[in-house]
């Protein structure tokens, strides 16, 4: 399963060998300087918009990949089993957001001093 983790000054979407073929990408490493926000998402599945490029995603049921909309590039790594999660808005990075489902997205968050 992923995991945010916080490493100093960086934080970092650790991907298992699993997610890391079906999205397409490995681990993600973003500055906390870009963190913008985060928000605790509800319905996490529906959170992930736009067009897969690439990834794997059957859509209402799960999304592993880049997404590219209107709004910018997501990187979401949500399994059929998340109904809740976390995004994670960046400014001047790769992604404009990270999606990812977690279980006890209070907690993470909290865990990782966001």
């Amino acid at each position: 399963m992923a995991e945010l983790i916080r490493d100093g000054e960086s934080l970092i979407l650790k991907l298992s060998t699993a997610e890391k073929l079906e999205g397409v990408h490995g681990d993600i490493r973003v500055p906390m300087s870009a963190v913008s926000s985060v928000t605790v998402l509800d319905d996490v599945i529906h959170a992930v918009r736009g067009i897969k490029m690439p990834g794997a995603r059957i859509p209402g049921v799960f999304a592993m990949g880049t997404f590219r909309s209107g709004s910018g590039t997501t990187f979401a790594i949500v399994h059929h089993q998340n109904k809740r999660g976390i995004k994670v808005n960046l400014a001047d990075a790769r992604f404009t957001a990270l999606i990812i489902g977690v279980d006890d997205p209070e907690g993470v968050i909290a865990r990782l001093g966001l």
